[in-house]
């Protein structure tokens, strides 16, 4: 088929006998048509467009009515167009997550180092997350016969990307299908309210390819499980040798290990997420700090919030001494403006 036969008039006419036809199951006529588009065309100008439709096999007029029905031809261009449309938002999507996760990415590794310039103290600052994620939006879309790309994006416009490998390769209209009946059964969903009765009716569902589903879903769970990793950024670690009060080598060593790890701040970080008051300036000092190796250090930490539950912390480490009206300066200062940038990037 040759789509450039067709120009935008015809195909304007065509997609809205399609889509009245769909709507309908009653054969489309040229009143109809003059009233559903905004060609601002006459009945008569619409009469001769339909008939060349005709001519080309696009549409067919049964013999019991002046309206025309779309032709298996007429649906495959229509079929057609959709996938192209699809496959561009799709493209776009991916071009916008991956910008928007640099960006972000580099504004949270700024903030570390900014802070860290400013305090002289060692600092860290988490991506933003929810312990309680739903998926808002999931979209396929075929990488190679073996690769499926899943972008599934989360309540707070948090955005994951998995890439999975398939056993058999799926073709352009199941994959519509399946974008179809998994955004419609999995939408608005958290992992634990995705059961095994859910798994087992979009498997049914899915028919040939329920084992594709079945990969997704454990993709889905692996994204938005509560125990997902959180990406913690640092910077100034070096600066607890400043201060000889950390700087013995075993003290040093502990430290400078917690920090390269980030094990032990993701427990901190993880602790303080989960209280859903936690979202005001908080100081540990000393033996206050849930961190084993931090007993001679105090912790400033700071909430930033995305909405709709999502949120990270900003995180200062240095010792006891440390000058507090300065380092909640910095952190009010810094939650403020991470609040807005991130705010701005979610919404564009």
């Amino acid at each position: 088929m040759n789509e450039n036969e067709l120009d935008e008039r015809k195909t304007t006419i065509l997609k809205a006998v399609i889509r009245n036809y769909l709507e309908t199951g009653e054969p489309v006529g040229s009143r109809t048509i003059s009233k559903y588009t905004d060609l601002n065309l006459s009945s008569a100008t619409i009469r001769n467009e339909m008939s060349d439709l005709e001519e080309m096999g696009y549409i067919v007029q049964p013999h019991t009515s002046a309206g025309r029905i779309p032709s298996d031809k007429g649906y495959r261009f229509y079929v057609d167009q959709l996938m192209a449309e699809r496959d561009k938002e799709v493209s776009e999507m991916k071009n916008f997550v991956i910008e928007q996760t640099e960006k972000v990415d580099n504004v949270l590794q700024q903030v570390a180092k900014i802070l860290a310039t400013n305090t002289n103290y060692a600092t860290m600052v988490t991506a933003p997350h929810s312990g309680h994620n739903k998926v808002k939006f999931m979209q396929l879309s075929s990488v190679d016969e073996t690769h499926i790309l899943a972008v599934i994006v989360l309540e707070g416009n948090l955005v994951k990307n998995k890439m999975i490998t398939v056993e058999e390769a799926v073709n352009n209209e199941d994959m519509l299908k399946l974008n179809i009946l998994l955004n419609t059964s999995l939408t608005g969903l958290t992992i634990a309210e995705i059961n095994l009765g859910t798994i087992a009716a979009l498997k049914e569902k899915a028919g040939i390819h329920s084992k594709v589903v079945s990969d997704v879903l454990d993709a889905v769970a692996e994204v938005i499980s509560e125990g997902e990793d959180l990406q913690v950024y640092t910077s100034g670690a070096t600066n607890f040798l400043k201060y000889p009060e950390l700087s013995d080598s075993a003290k040093a060593s502990e430290l400078l290990n917690a920090f390269e790890e980030k094990k032990e701040l993701v427990s901190l970080i993880a602790d303080k997420l989960e209280d859903e008051n936690s979202t005001g300036i908080q100081v540990y000092i000393g033996d206050e700090s849930p961190i084993q190796t931090m007993k001679d250090c105090s912790v400033v930490t700071a909430t930033y919030e995305l909405g709709e539950g999502v949120k990270g912390t900003i995180g200062i480490i240095g010792p006891k001494r440390m000058d507090y009206e300065n380092v909640m300066d910095n952190l009010r200062s810094l939650k403020s403006q991470l609040d807005e940038v991130l705010k701005k990037a979610k919404d564009k």
